[in-house]
């Protein structure tokens, strides 16, 4: 990997520093995180009130200060992330949190449809779990009535 993407707010500052400091690129990601979203209080759009967009700019700048190269910011209010972005000088990239990021960012099982249910803020760009399902429904069918594997 040329680096790894560390989810937290200010309190991950200390080991995004010895990461850096150790010559491991570090991407941070704030907002919505989704290996805590539980903890979190499940999915739901942060940077919405005066408070959280104080704490994802503390957040984002300790961070930053940190040696995080660039900041995802998922599933955030489109105001907030604005602000974000102009608060910090390295990139911010936007998963569900508007267009005013330096990038965008989507899942790969969203985009191509591979995914039950997709967050709002995902768009698909086709539905490939329904042609998954029915290849490998052709490939047991076969298997099991013999066809395949074939002589050949």
């Amino acid at each position: 990997a040329e680096a790894v993407k560390i989810e937290g707010d200010a309190r991950m500052a200390g080991y995004v520093e010895r990461l850096t400091d150790a010559g491991i690129a570090v991407m941070a990601h704030i907002g919505l995180r989704p290996q805590q979203y539980l903890r979190m209080g499940g999915y739901r759009k942060f940077g919405k009130t005066e408070e959280e967009r104080k704490q994802l700019t503390c957040d984002a700048k300790a961070l930053e200060k940190a040696g995080a190269f660039s900041i995802l910011i998922e599933m955030t209010d489109h105001r907030a992330a604005a602000e974000l972005t102009a608060n910090v000088s390295v990139p911010t990239i936007s998963c569900g949190s508007g267009p005013f990021c330096d990038g965008q960012v989507l899942v790969m099982t969203d985009v191509l449809g591979l995914s039950e249910r997709a967050p709002k803020f995902a768009k698909r760009y086709a539905n490939l779990a329904g042609d998954i399902v029915s290849a490998y429904s052709a490939y047991v069918s076969e298997v099991k009535s013999g066809i395949f594997p074939g002589e050949e």
